[in-house]
């Protein structure tokens, strides 16, 4: 019994840090996507106005 609750805790301490580690990650990446997607609309709309085109 001893023996299955200390691999429990070293499962336990194994992975309690793992799901912020890929959270953390996820979000990270996401927030970088997100900019470059801004920029990408921003530098669409810069180039827009700039030909002249009619925004009806």
């Amino acid at each position: 019994m001893n023996i299955i609750l200390l691999i429990k805790n070293i499962y336990h301490e194994a992975f309690v840090n793992l799901g912020h580690f890929i959270t953390k990650n996820f979000f990270k990446a996401f927030a970088w996507f997100s900019f470059m997607m801004f920029f990408v609309v921003l530098y669409a709309f810069v180039f827009r106005v700039y030909t002249g085109f009619p925004f009806d």
